[in-house]
């Protein structure tokens, strides 16, 4: 899931920007769409032949928590990255894993919503859109068609 955060961010020390930090960041770049810390790992460490799967874990946490990258989470998966730090939903294929994002307006109507009903200071929100990508609805599609004629031939035979 992604965290959308409101405007009002808590202030953070100035974030220095290492070495390691930027090759991360050209690393997810690179990657194009929502890599993995594996993937994003493979491809810095042609950068930076020493760097560890421990830094590149630790540098991540951080350059999300700043705000430099989101962090996309979903239970039962790895996690992944997004270089583009804007405010914006993903959509999860639920047949093969595929993420993508979802351009639209963020809704923070909901924020409004829970806060007026729980009484709490609300900070952010998370939500994950489910489906499946036009290729696993195909095929599921084609699955579908081939299950109904099976019937047909054998009573056919």
């Amino acid at each position: 899931m992604v965290t959308i955060m409101n405007r009002r961010r808590e202030m953070r020390p100035r974030l220095r920007m290492t070495r390691q930090r930027r090759a991360l960041l050209a690393a997810i770049e690179e990657a194009g769409g929502h890599p993995t810390a594996d993937e994003i790992y493979r491809i810095a460490k042609r950068r930076l032949p020493r760097i560890s799967l421990g830094t590149i874990y630790r540098n991540l946490g951080i350059l999300a928590e700043h705000g430099l990258v989101q962090s996309i989470e979903a239970a039962g998966r790895q996690r992944r990255f997004d270089a583009d730090a804007a405010r914006h939903y993903h959509v999860r294929c639920m047949g093969c894993g595929r993420l993508d994002d979802v351009r639209m307006k963020s809704i923070c109507h909901v924020e409004r919503a829970a806060r007026a009903a729980t009484g709490y200071e609300i900070t952010g929100h998370r939500m994950e859109l489910l489906g499946l990508c036009r290729g696993c609805a195909t095929e599921r599609d084609r699955k579908r068609k081939g299950a109904q004629r099976s019937p047909a031939k054998q009573g056919g035979a």
